[in-house]
């Protein structure tokens, strides 16, 4: 199978699961995010689910009360749902606590949520840790509504109950690991919440498909923020002792630039790959700043825990317009923006793992033509069809690691593995690994 046809098979199988998992209704905890746990499991066998207590101690945390939201909707003098969760589940602010009552516009008006700059779009709104109830609408909507009496229906429950979030460990064959970390706590948007399940589901299908891995995968799909400070509550000292790189995915799905945000440290093996590895495939990535973070690298490099964890995205949380609206749908996420996503972390996995100190075998510059490696007619097109092999030889010294030398040579890290592999099997060189 070609390459092109694998990736464009990819996204349309990411792009399908994101279709399957759109209507559900996400939060913090509740029936939606369990149920995206289990679609996700069915693809990934051992994908385990967990369960974490309502009201459990988490670090400067508690794990919150479950939300569970049946239903919803706004109801003029006519009889007519003029504003209803069955048709869109951001209608209402995520986590409002129940009401049952009837309203003039006035008093409505004052737990409505719309964007003038954006009159089309329905706002993706929430209020974890404050009881309050509330319904989003779109700008143009809410001008069109009239005076008069309002039915205002929101049948949910807050109560204690469990936070659930999924975890896998793919063994290696060392004990390091890497750490691959989404969430799946927002509602019915595509890019800032189904990109990142779906391409960390097809990242580990193929994971686990494979029987050479180097290091160890330990992959959580959990609410963002209060779901890492849980997981971390509970490992972050095993974490520290074997993690060497990691990522949090997110909005990895629609087509319009790739973006990196660095760890706190911004020099680690994780954001060193992650540098390398846009700055072949996409050149005019945008590059943020650790003071730039939003998502769940917060916890992961927070002071104490100080884990080497970076992002790559494509548009970037709270930098496209589409961001937390109803415009972040299915459409604006695509097969080609998930398959190049996918693509992007794929590559970066496999510098981690084939990332070696080549030592040469050899005093001097060895002779590649009676091993079958140069042309025998030097001409300037066989030069350079052999440059890089000249170059990753002449800095093979056992001092500068795999990726090191694809930097020197402003090299692709991949390029260079399949020349290392043939230089190592004419016993030119040999791989270190430390």
């Amino acid at each position: 199978m070609s390459a092109m046809l694998e990736q464009n098979e990819a996204g349309s199988q990411m792009h399908g699961w994101a279709t399957d998992l759109f209507p559900l209704t996400r939060s913090l905890t509740g029936p939606g995010t369990l149920a995206t746990l289990e679609y996700l499991a069915r693809l990934m066998p051992g994908l385990e689910i967990c369960s974490i207590r309502s009201g459990t101690q988490v670090f400067d945390w508690v794990v919150p009360d479950e939300w569970i939201m049946r239903d919803a909707y706004v109801m003029d003098e006519d009889g007519i749902r003029i504003i209803d969760f069955q048709v869109n589940n951001l209608h209402v602010l995520n986590y409002s606590v129940p009401v049952n009552d009837t309203l003039t516009l006035e008093e409505l008006d004052k737990h409505l949520h719309s964007l003038p700059d954006q009159p089309e779009a329905i706002p993706y709104v929430t209020s974890y840790y404050a009881r309050r109830w509330g319904f989003c609408l779109s700008h143009h909507q809410r001008q069109k509504l009239k005076p008069g009496r309002y039915k205002v229906v929101i049948d949910s429950e807050i109560k204690p109950g469990f936070l659930n979030y999924g975890e896998i460990l793919i063994p290696g064959r060392e004990k390091k690991e890497i750490l691959l970390s989404t969430y799946v706590c927002h509602p019915s948007m595509a890019n800032n919440e189904l990109s990142g399940p779906v391409v960390t589901t097809a990242l580990v299908r193929r994971l686990l498909a494979r029987k050479d891995l180097r290091y160890s995968y330990r992959i959580v799909f959990i609410p963002e923020t209060i779901g890492s400070i849980v997981y971390l509550s509970r490992h972050y000292q095993h974490l520290k002792e074997v993690t060497i790189a990691g990522y949090v995915i997110t909005c990895i799905g629609d087509e319009r630039t790739y973006s990196f945000i660095p760890s706190r440290n911004g020099d680690t093996l994780a954001d060193r790959v992650a540098r390398h590895v846009l700055k072949h495939v996409y050149p005019d990535y945008k590059a943020y700043s650790f003071l730039d973070r939003g998502s769940d690298e917060r916890q992961y490099c927070s002071p104490g825990i100080d884990l080497p964890v970076a992002s790559v995205t494509r548009s970037k949380y709270g930098a496209f317009p589409e961001y937390h609206t109803s415009l972040d749908d299915l459409d604006f996420v695509t097969e080609s923006g998930l398959a190049g996503g996918l693509d992007v972390y794929q590559r970066m996995l496999e510098c981690i793992e084939q990332n070696c100190y080549p030592v040469s075998t050899v005093l001097c510059e060895p002779q590649l033509g009676k091993r079958g490696l140069y042309p025998t007619l030097s001409t300037k097109e066989s030069a350079k069809s052999v440059k890089m092999m000249m170059d990753l030889i002449a800095y093979s010294d056992g001092k500068l690691s795999l990726l090191d030398i694809a930097e020197l040579i402003n090299a692709p890290m991949w390029k260079l593995i399949a020349i290392l592999d043939q230089l190592v099997s004419a016993d030119l060189l040999k791989k270190e690994y430390r």
